[in-house]
Protein backbone atom coordinates (compact mmCIF):
# COMPACT_ATOMS: atom_id res chain seq x y z
CA UNK A 1 0.00 0.00 0.00
CA UNK A 2 1.31 3.78 -0.85
CA UNK A 3 1.79 4.77 2.96
CA UNK A 4 -1.14 6.96 4.09
CA UNK A 5 -2.15 8.68 7.30
CA UNK A 6 -4.95 7.82 9.30
CA UNK A 7 -5.92 11.60 8.80
CA UNK A 8 -5.84 11.03 5.25
CA UNK A 9 -7.77 7.69 5.32
CA UNK A 10 -10.70 9.49 7.49
CA UNK A 11 -10.86 12.35 5.28
CA UNK A 12 -11.27 9.94 2.36
CA UNK A 13 -13.96 7.61 3.41
CA UNK A 14 -16.07 9.95 5.51
CA UNK A 15 -15.02 8.81 8.89
CA UNK A 16 -14.02 10.08 12.14
CA UNK A 17 -11.08 8.69 14.73
CA UNK A 18 -11.32 6.69 17.62
CA UNK A 19 -10.34 5.22 20.49
CA UNK A 20 -6.75 7.13 20.85
CA UNK A 21 -5.92 6.90 16.77
CA UNK A 22 -3.64 9.48 16.09
CA UNK A 23 -3.90 11.25 12.41
CA UNK A 24 -0.22 10.70 11.91
CA UNK A 25 -0.20 7.04 12.18
CA UNK A 26 0.94 6.08 8.78
CA UNK A 27 -0.74 2.54 7.55
CA UNK A 28 1.96 1.28 5.38
CA UNK A 29 1.47 -2.49 4.85
CA UNK A 30 -1.20 -4.60 3.96
CA UNK A 31 -4.97 -3.60 4.25
CA UNK A 32 -7.31 -7.16 5.27
CA UNK A 33 -10.69 -7.99 5.72
CA UNK A 34 -9.89 -11.18 7.67
CA UNK A 35 -8.05 -10.36 11.21
CA UNK A 36 -5.94 -13.77 10.58
CA UNK A 37 -3.97 -11.82 7.42
CA UNK A 38 -3.10 -9.12 9.73
CA UNK A 39 0.51 -7.64 10.29
CA UNK A 40 2.86 -4.85 11.37
CA UNK A 41 1.89 -1.69 10.00
CA UNK A 42 -1.56 -2.88 8.25
CA UNK A 43 -5.16 -1.87 8.68
CA UNK A 44 -8.41 -4.46 9.14
CA UNK A 45 -11.55 -3.95 7.49
CA UNK A 46 -14.45 -4.62 9.64
CA UNK A 47 -17.01 -6.09 7.38
CA UNK A 48 -20.25 -7.21 9.44
CA UNK A 49 -21.29 -10.64 7.42
CA UNK A 50 -24.25 -13.22 7.34
CA UNK A 51 -22.79 -15.32 9.73
CA UNK A 52 -19.02 -13.52 10.77
CA UNK A 53 -19.14 -10.17 12.27
CA UNK A 54 -15.53 -8.68 11.90
CA UNK A 55 -15.60 -5.75 14.35
CA UNK A 56 -15.43 -9.28 16.83
CA UNK A 57 -12.16 -9.55 15.68
CA UNK A 58 -10.90 -6.09 15.67
CA UNK A 59 -8.49 -6.24 18.61
CA UNK A 60 -7.10 -9.33 17.67
CA UNK A 61 -5.82 -7.82 14.66
CA UNK A 62 -4.38 -4.88 16.28
CA UNK A 63 -2.19 -7.47 18.44
CA UNK A 64 -1.31 -8.59 15.39
CA UNK A 65 -0.04 -5.22 14.55
CA UNK A 66 -2.60 -3.73 12.67
CA UNK A 67 -2.10 0.16 13.54
CA UNK A 68 -5.81 0.24 13.17
CA UNK A 69 -9.23 -0.92 12.02
CA UNK A 70 -12.00 0.67 9.77
CA UNK A 71 -14.79 -0.07 11.13
CA UNK A 72 -18.59 1.05 10.85
CA UNK A 73 -18.93 1.79 15.39
CA UNK A 74 -16.07 2.00 17.79
CA UNK A 75 -14.70 -1.05 18.72
CA UNK A 76 -12.31 -0.60 21.58
CA UNK A 77 -8.90 -0.04 19.82
CA UNK A 78 -7.70 2.75 17.58
CA UNK A 79 -9.91 2.98 14.68
CA UNK A 80 -11.38 4.87 11.78
CA UNK A 81 -15.39 5.00 12.10
CA UNK A 82 -17.04 5.53 8.82
CA UNK A 83 -20.96 4.85 8.12
CA UNK A 84 -20.51 1.90 6.40
CA UNK A 85 -16.97 -0.04 6.12
CA UNK A 86 -17.59 -2.02 2.88
CA UNK A 87 -18.57 1.53 1.08
CA UNK A 88 -15.64 3.40 2.88
CA UNK A 89 -13.57 0.26 1.75
CA UNK A 90 -14.13 1.39 -1.77
CA UNK A 91 -13.54 4.84 -1.43
CA UNK A 92 -10.28 4.23 0.18
CA UNK A 93 -9.18 2.17 -2.96
CA UNK A 94 -10.31 4.77 -5.65
CA UNK A 95 -8.27 7.02 -3.94
CA UNK A 96 -5.01 4.97 -4.19
CA UNK A 97 -5.78 4.18 -7.55
CA UNK A 98 -6.28 7.95 -8.24
CA UNK A 99 -2.43 8.13 -6.92
CA UNK A 100 -0.86 5.15 -8.85
CA UNK A 101 1.13 5.47 -11.86
CA UNK A 102 -0.19 2.11 -13.16
CA UNK A 103 -2.84 0.23 -15.37
CA UNK A 104 -5.71 -1.18 -14.32
CA UNK A 105 -6.94 -4.29 -16.55
CA UNK A 106 -10.11 -6.03 -15.37
CA UNK A 107 -11.35 -9.29 -16.21
CA UNK A 108 -14.69 -10.69 -15.87
CA UNK A 109 -16.53 -14.08 -17.84
CA UNK A 110 -18.74 -16.66 -17.04
CA UNK A 111 -15.74 -18.64 -16.13
CA UNK A 112 -12.42 -18.53 -16.30
CA UNK A 113 -11.70 -15.38 -14.64
CA UNK A 114 -9.25 -16.82 -11.91
CA UNK A 115 -7.31 -18.61 -14.31
CA UNK A 116 -7.01 -15.58 -16.66
CA UNK A 117 -5.95 -13.43 -13.93
CA UNK A 118 -3.54 -15.84 -12.65
CA UNK A 119 -2.00 -15.64 -16.21
CA UNK A 120 -1.85 -12.18 -16.78
CA UNK A 121 0.04 -11.24 -13.29
CA UNK A 122 2.93 -13.71 -14.42
CA UNK A 123 2.55 -12.07 -17.88
CA UNK A 124 2.27 -8.47 -17.69
CA UNK A 125 5.25 -8.85 -15.09
CA UNK A 126 7.58 -8.31 -18.13
CA UNK A 127 6.43 -5.02 -18.46
CA UNK A 128 6.97 -4.43 -14.08
CA UNK A 129 5.67 -4.86 -10.71
CA UNK A 130 2.31 -5.86 -10.93
CA UNK A 131 -0.83 -6.27 -8.09
CA UNK A 132 -3.42 -9.12 -8.48
CA UNK A 133 -5.35 -10.57 -5.87
CA UNK A 134 -5.16 -13.97 -4.45
CA UNK A 135 -7.73 -16.78 -5.34
CA UNK A 136 -10.65 -15.05 -6.71
CA UNK A 137 -10.60 -11.55 -5.16
CA UNK A 138 -13.71 -10.17 -7.26
CA UNK A 139 -16.11 -8.74 -4.72
CA UNK A 140 -16.52 -5.39 -3.73
CA UNK A 141 -14.49 -6.68 -0.70
CA UNK A 142 -11.70 -8.39 -2.82
CA UNK A 143 -10.91 -5.69 -5.76
CA UNK A 144 -10.59 -2.90 -3.30
CA UNK A 145 -8.17 -5.13 -1.05
CA UNK A 146 -5.96 -6.33 -4.50
CA UNK A 147 -6.11 -2.68 -5.32
CA UNK A 148 -4.71 -1.50 -1.87
CA UNK A 149 -1.98 -4.00 -2.46
CA UNK A 150 -0.33 -1.95 -5.02
CA UNK A 151 2.30 0.76 -3.96
CA UNK A 152 4.68 3.68 -6.44
CA UNK A 153 6.27 0.81 -8.11
CA UNK A 154 3.37 -1.04 -9.24
CA UNK A 155 2.82 -0.81 -13.21
CA UNK A 156 -0.23 -2.80 -13.59
CA UNK A 157 -3.44 -3.77 -11.18
CA UNK A 158 -4.89 -6.88 -12.30
CA UNK A 159 -8.48 -6.88 -11.08
CA UNK A 160 -11.05 -9.76 -11.47
CA UNK A 161 -14.66 -8.87 -11.44
CA UNK A 162 -17.55 -10.75 -10.78
CA UNK A 163 -20.80 -10.23 -10.77
CA UNK A 164 -24.11 -11.42 -8.86
CA UNK A 165 -26.36 -9.35 -10.77
CA UNK A 166 -26.92 -5.95 -12.87
CA UNK A 167 -24.93 -2.79 -11.77
CA UNK A 168 -22.25 -4.97 -9.69
CA UNK A 169 -19.48 -4.25 -12.29
CA UNK A 170 -20.05 -0.59 -12.70
CA UNK A 171 -19.71 -0.23 -8.74
CA UNK A 172 -16.47 -2.04 -9.30
CA UNK A 173 -15.49 -0.30 -12.29
CA UNK A 174 -15.99 3.16 -10.52
CA UNK A 175 -13.81 1.41 -7.96
CA UNK A 176 -11.08 0.87 -9.97
CA UNK A 177 -11.58 2.29 -13.71
CA UNK A 178 -9.62 -0.02 -16.16
CA UNK A 179 -7.89 0.90 -18.98
CA UNK A 180 -8.10 -2.25 -19.86
CA UNK A 181 -11.23 -4.56 -20.23
CA UNK A 182 -11.26 -8.68 -20.65
CA UNK A 183 -14.84 -10.39 -21.32
CA UNK A 184 -14.05 -13.71 -21.78
CA UNK A 185 -17.92 -15.36 -22.02
CA UNK A 186 -21.01 -15.61 -21.11
CA UNK A 187 -22.04 -18.55 -19.87
CA UNK A 188 -24.68 -20.47 -17.66
CA UNK A 189 -22.99 -19.66 -14.16
CA UNK A 190 -25.51 -17.69 -11.75
CA UNK A 191 -28.57 -18.32 -13.91
CA UNK A 192 -30.61 -18.76 -11.08
CA UNK A 193 -29.71 -15.13 -10.26
CA UNK A 194 -29.17 -13.45 -13.38
CA UNK A 195 -32.46 -15.15 -14.83
CA UNK A 196 -30.92 -15.56 -18.50
CA UNK A 197 -28.08 -14.96 -20.38
CA UNK A 198 -29.12 -11.37 -21.64
CA UNK A 199 -28.92 -10.73 -18.19
CA UNK A 200 -25.44 -12.15 -17.57
CA UNK A 201 -24.24 -10.41 -20.68
CA UNK A 202 -25.50 -6.84 -19.90
CA UNK A 203 -23.91 -7.09 -16.36
CA UNK A 204 -20.64 -7.98 -17.89
CA UNK A 205 -21.01 -5.57 -20.67
CA UNK A 206 -20.60 -2.79 -17.57
CA UNK A 207 -16.43 -3.38 -17.80
CA UNK A 208 -16.60 -2.36 -21.68
CA UNK A 209 -18.96 -0.05 -20.73
CA UNK A 210 -16.58 1.49 -18.36
CA UNK A 211 -13.71 1.57 -20.07
CA UNK A 212 -11.88 5.14 -21.80
CA UNK A 213 -11.57 6.36 -25.29
CA UNK A 214 -7.84 5.67 -25.10
CA UNK A 215 -8.30 2.44 -23.35
CA UNK A 216 -8.81 -1.05 -24.89
CA UNK A 217 -11.77 -3.71 -24.84
CA UNK A 218 -10.17 -7.44 -25.26
CA UNK A 219 -13.62 -9.21 -26.53
CA UNK A 220 -13.65 -13.03 -27.25
CA UNK A 221 -14.37 -13.40 -30.81
CA UNK A 222 -16.13 -17.27 -30.69
CA UNK A 223 -18.57 -15.70 -27.98
CA UNK A 224 -21.25 -13.71 -30.21
CA UNK A 225 -22.82 -12.52 -26.86
CA UNK A 226 -19.72 -11.15 -25.87
CA UNK A 227 -18.47 -10.48 -29.84
CA UNK A 228 -21.97 -7.79 -29.40
CA UNK A 229 -20.38 -5.87 -27.04
CA UNK A 230 -18.01 -4.26 -29.21
CA UNK A 231 -20.36 -2.27 -30.31
CA UNK A 232 -20.65 -0.45 -26.30
CA UNK A 233 -17.65 0.75 -26.17
CA UNK A 234 -15.37 4.29 -27.68
CA UNK A 235 -12.50 2.46 -26.80
CA UNK A 236 -10.29 0.32 -29.44
CA UNK A 237 -11.16 -3.74 -29.73
CA UNK A 238 -9.63 -6.32 -29.99
CA UNK A 239 -10.95 -9.40 -30.74
CA UNK A 240 -9.27 -12.55 -29.57
CA UNK A 241 -10.23 -16.63 -30.39
CA UNK A 242 -10.11 -18.93 -32.93
CA UNK A 243 -12.11 -17.35 -35.44
CA UNK A 244 -10.43 -16.36 -38.49
CA UNK A 245 -11.17 -12.52 -38.15
CA UNK A 246 -9.85 -12.34 -34.59
CA UNK A 247 -7.00 -9.67 -34.42
CA UNK A 248 -5.08 -12.29 -32.17
CA UNK A 249 -5.63 -15.80 -33.14
CA UNK A 250 -4.70 -19.25 -32.04
CA UNK A 251 -3.46 -21.28 -34.77
CA UNK A 252 -2.62 -24.93 -35.36
CA UNK A 253 -3.76 -26.05 -32.00
CA UNK A 254 -3.25 -29.67 -30.27
CA UNK A 255 -3.04 -31.32 -27.05
CA UNK A 256 0.29 -32.91 -25.86
CA UNK A 257 -0.35 -36.90 -23.84
CA UNK A 258 -0.30 -34.61 -20.57
CA UNK A 259 -3.41 -32.64 -21.72
CA UNK A 260 -1.73 -29.28 -22.05
CA UNK A 261 -2.63 -27.08 -24.85
CA UNK A 262 0.54 -25.81 -27.68
CA UNK A 263 -0.67 -23.25 -30.48
CA UNK A 264 0.89 -20.52 -32.44
CA UNK A 265 0.02 -16.97 -31.42
CA UNK A 266 -0.75 -15.30 -34.30
CA UNK A 267 -1.15 -11.40 -34.08
CA UNK A 268 -0.79 -7.86 -36.12
CA UNK A 269 2.64 -7.51 -35.08
CA UNK A 270 3.98 -11.22 -35.83
CA UNK A 271 3.38 -14.95 -34.71
CA UNK A 272 5.32 -17.19 -32.36
CA UNK A 273 5.01 -20.62 -30.49
CA UNK A 274 3.28 -21.25 -27.20
CA UNK A 275 3.29 -24.24 -25.15
CA UNK A 276 0.85 -23.71 -22.24
CA UNK A 277 1.89 -25.32 -18.99
CA UNK A 278 -2.22 -25.52 -18.16
CA UNK A 279 -4.52 -28.73 -18.85
CA UNK A 280 -7.42 -28.40 -21.03
CA UNK A 281 -7.93 -26.87 -24.66
CA UNK A 282 -10.14 -24.51 -23.09
CA UNK A 283 -6.87 -22.62 -21.76
CA UNK A 284 -6.64 -21.34 -24.93
CA UNK A 285 -8.74 -18.79 -24.60
CA UNK A 286 -7.45 -17.42 -21.27
CA UNK A 287 -4.33 -17.11 -22.96
CA UNK A 288 -5.48 -15.49 -26.11
CA UNK A 289 -7.49 -13.01 -23.62
CA UNK A 290 -3.85 -12.55 -21.63
CA UNK A 291 -2.15 -11.54 -24.99
CA UNK A 292 -4.49 -9.50 -26.22
CA UNK A 293 -4.42 -7.24 -22.84
CA UNK A 294 -0.49 -7.92 -23.07
CA UNK A 295 -0.17 -6.37 -26.57
CA UNK A 296 -2.29 -3.09 -25.87
CA UNK A 297 -0.12 -2.49 -23.07
CA UNK A 298 2.86 -2.62 -25.21
CA UNK A 299 4.32 -6.03 -25.13
CA UNK A 300 5.77 -7.55 -27.87
CA UNK A 301 4.36 -11.09 -29.56
CA UNK A 302 7.61 -13.16 -28.40
CA UNK A 303 7.76 -11.51 -24.81
CA UNK A 304 3.85 -12.63 -24.86
CA UNK A 305 4.70 -15.76 -25.87
CA UNK A 306 7.21 -16.72 -23.93
CA UNK A 307 5.50 -15.36 -20.45
CA UNK A 308 2.35 -17.08 -21.61
CA UNK A 309 4.71 -20.49 -21.62
CA UNK A 310 6.57 -20.23 -18.86
CA UNK A 311 3.30 -19.48 -16.56
CA UNK A 312 1.52 -21.54 -14.32
CA UNK A 313 -1.52 -22.30 -12.03
CA UNK A 314 -1.67 -20.07 -9.06
CA UNK A 315 -4.75 -20.55 -7.55
CA UNK A 316 -5.89 -24.00 -5.88
CA UNK A 317 -8.03 -26.67 -7.21
CA UNK A 318 -8.34 -25.69 -10.60
CA UNK A 319 -7.31 -28.18 -12.89
CA UNK A 320 -5.08 -29.02 -10.31
CA UNK A 321 -2.64 -32.20 -11.59
CA UNK A 322 -1.45 -34.66 -9.31
CA UNK A 323 0.32 -37.91 -9.66
CA UNK A 324 0.32 -40.45 -6.97
CA UNK A 325 2.93 -43.09 -6.38
CA UNK A 326 1.03 -45.94 -7.44
CA UNK A 327 0.52 -44.07 -10.57
CA UNK A 328 -3.17 -42.62 -10.33
CA UNK A 329 -3.40 -38.63 -11.47
CA UNK A 330 -5.70 -36.94 -9.32
CA UNK A 331 -7.12 -34.10 -11.12
CA UNK A 332 -8.69 -31.53 -8.66
CA UNK A 333 -11.08 -28.88 -10.13
CA UNK A 334 -13.11 -28.55 -7.04
CA UNK A 335 -13.02 -24.86 -6.98
CA UNK A 336 -16.56 -24.03 -8.98
CA UNK A 337 -18.54 -25.39 -11.56
CA UNK A 338 -20.83 -24.38 -14.28
CA UNK A 339 -21.91 -25.91 -17.07
CA UNK A 340 -19.00 -24.17 -19.59
CA UNK A 341 -16.74 -25.18 -17.31
CA UNK A 342 -17.93 -29.22 -16.86
CA UNK A 343 -17.91 -29.32 -20.36
CA UNK A 344 -14.34 -27.91 -20.53
CA UNK A 345 -12.76 -30.16 -17.71
CA UNK A 346 -14.61 -33.85 -19.29
CA UNK A 347 -13.15 -32.80 -22.56
CA UNK A 348 -9.55 -32.34 -20.93
CA UNK A 349 -10.02 -35.14 -18.99
CA UNK A 350 -11.05 -37.55 -22.32
CA UNK A 351 -7.85 -35.84 -23.95
CA UNK A 352 -5.66 -37.07 -21.16
CA UNK A 353 -6.97 -40.32 -21.18
CA UNK A 354 -4.56 -41.83 -23.93
CA UNK A 355 -5.54 -45.11 -22.97
CA UNK A 356 -5.73 -45.19 -19.60
CA UNK A 357 -9.11 -45.16 -17.77
CA UNK A 358 -10.52 -42.24 -16.69
CA UNK A 359 -12.92 -41.44 -14.10
CA UNK A 360 -15.35 -38.08 -13.97
CA UNK A 361 -16.20 -37.62 -10.02
CA UNK A 362 -18.81 -34.98 -10.00
CA UNK A 363 -20.82 -33.05 -7.72
CA UNK A 364 -23.64 -30.02 -7.90
CA UNK A 365 -23.55 -27.34 -9.91
CA UNK A 366 -24.74 -24.42 -8.16
CA UNK A 367 -26.99 -21.84 -8.60
CA UNK A 368 -28.57 -22.48 -12.00
CA UNK A 369 -32.41 -22.01 -10.90
CA UNK A 370 -34.89 -23.88 -13.52
CA UNK A 371 -32.14 -25.18 -15.85
CA UNK A 372 -30.25 -27.51 -12.89
CA UNK A 373 -32.13 -30.49 -13.70
CA UNK A 374 -31.23 -30.10 -17.74
CA UNK A 375 -27.86 -28.85 -17.07
CA UNK A 376 -26.64 -31.84 -14.72
CA UNK A 377 -28.38 -34.03 -17.43
CA UNK A 378 -26.24 -32.23 -20.18
CA UNK A 379 -23.59 -33.02 -18.08
CA UNK A 380 -24.11 -36.77 -17.59
CA UNK A 381 -25.06 -37.13 -20.80
CA UNK A 382 -21.22 -35.62 -22.65
CA UNK A 383 -19.59 -37.65 -20.06
CA UNK A 384 -21.12 -40.90 -22.08
CA UNK A 385 -19.87 -38.75 -25.60
CA UNK A 386 -16.79 -38.45 -24.89
CA UNK A 387 -16.12 -41.74 -23.87
CA UNK A 388 -15.43 -41.45 -19.96
CA UNK A 389 -14.76 -44.71 -18.69
CA UNK A 390 -16.65 -44.49 -15.44
CA UNK A 391 -18.80 -41.46 -13.54
CA UNK A 392 -19.63 -41.30 -9.88
CA UNK A 393 -22.07 -38.52 -9.29
CA UNK A 394 -21.89 -37.00 -6.18
CA UNK A 395 -24.93 -35.65 -3.81
CA UNK A 396 -28.52 -35.43 -4.41
CA UNK A 397 -28.33 -32.38 -6.58
CA UNK A 398 -26.01 -34.49 -9.05
CA UNK A 399 -28.30 -37.16 -9.20
CA UNK A 400 -29.56 -35.69 -12.23
CA UNK A 401 -25.54 -36.37 -13.97
CA UNK A 402 -26.26 -39.72 -13.26
CA UNK A 403 -29.50 -40.09 -14.93
CA UNK A 404 -28.29 -38.37 -17.94
CA UNK A 405 -25.42 -40.72 -18.25
CA UNK A 406 -27.73 -44.06 -17.92
CA UNK A 407 -30.47 -42.55 -20.15
CA UNK A 408 -27.25 -41.36 -22.73
CA UNK A 409 -25.46 -44.77 -22.95
CA UNK A 410 -27.28 -47.19 -21.03
CA UNK A 411 -24.95 -47.90 -18.78
CA UNK A 412 -24.52 -50.04 -15.94
CA UNK A 413 -22.16 -50.15 -13.84
CA UNK A 414 -19.53 -47.29 -15.44
CA UNK A 415 -22.12 -44.81 -13.83
CA UNK A 416 -22.58 -44.69 -10.23
CA UNK A 417 -24.34 -42.72 -7.85
CA UNK A 418 -23.27 -41.79 -4.29
CA UNK A 419 -24.35 -39.86 -1.55
CA UNK A 420 -21.71 -37.69 -0.45
CA UNK A 421 -18.16 -37.32 0.01
CA UNK A 422 -17.23 -40.41 1.58
CA UNK A 423 -19.32 -42.79 0.02
CA UNK A 424 -16.98 -41.57 -2.97
CA UNK A 425 -13.86 -42.13 -1.58
CA UNK A 426 -14.70 -45.51 -0.45
CA UNK A 427 -16.06 -46.27 -3.97
CA UNK A 428 -12.74 -45.12 -5.12
CA UNK A 429 -10.66 -46.92 -2.45
CA UNK A 430 -12.31 -50.21 -3.52
CA UNK A 431 -11.94 -49.57 -7.46
CA UNK A 432 -9.20 -47.41 -8.53
CA UNK A 433 -6.04 -49.07 -10.48
CA UNK A 434 -2.60 -47.91 -11.20
CA UNK A 435 -2.82 -45.41 -14.50
CA UNK A 436 -6.31 -44.08 -13.84
CA UNK A 437 -7.12 -40.70 -14.15
CA UNK A 438 -9.73 -39.01 -11.87
CA UNK A 439 -11.20 -35.85 -12.04
CA UNK A 440 -12.91 -34.42 -9.37
CA UNK A 441 -15.66 -31.49 -9.70
CA UNK A 442 -18.20 -29.53 -8.29
CA UNK A 443 -18.99 -26.52 -7.25
CA UNK A 444 -17.63 -24.76 -4.58
CA UNK A 445 -20.39 -25.20 -1.76
CA UNK A 446 -19.82 -29.18 -2.48
CA UNK A 447 -17.00 -29.37 -0.80
CA UNK A 448 -15.61 -32.08 -3.35
CA UNK A 449 -11.64 -30.77 -2.67
CA UNK A 450 -11.98 -33.18 0.50
CA UNK A 451 -12.36 -36.04 -1.87
CA UNK A 452 -9.10 -34.70 -4.02
CA UNK A 453 -7.27 -34.16 -1.15
CA UNK A 454 -8.00 -37.48 0.59
CA UNK A 455 -7.08 -39.28 -2.42
CA UNK A 456 -3.61 -38.01 -2.25
CA UNK A 457 -3.01 -37.78 1.53
CA UNK A 458 -3.73 -41.85 1.49
CA UNK A 459 -1.09 -42.42 -0.17
CA UNK A 460 1.49 -39.91 0.37
CA UNK A 461 0.56 -40.82 4.11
Amino acid sequence: MIPTTLAEIAATTGGRLDAGATPGTVVHAAVVADSRQAVPGGMFVAVPGQHVDGHDFAAEAVRAGAVAVLAERPVGVPAVVADDSVEALGRLARAAVDRLNADVVGVTGSSGKTTTKDLLVQVLAARGPVAGPPGSYNTEVGVPLTVLTADERTRTVVVEMGARGVGHIARLCRIAPPQVGIVLNVGSAHLGEFGDQETTARAKAELVDALPEAGTAVLNADDPMVQRMANRTRARVLFVGEAAGADIRAENVALDAAGRAGFTLATPSGAAPVSLGLVGEHQVANALATAGAALALGLDPDVVAEQLTKARGLSRWRMEVTDRPDGVTVVNDAYNANPESMRAALKALAAMARGRRTWAVLGEMRELGDASAAEHDAVGRLAVRLDINRLVAVGEAARPVHLGAAHEGSWGEEAAWVPDVGAALALLRAQLRPGDVVLVKASRAAGMERLAEALLREVAG
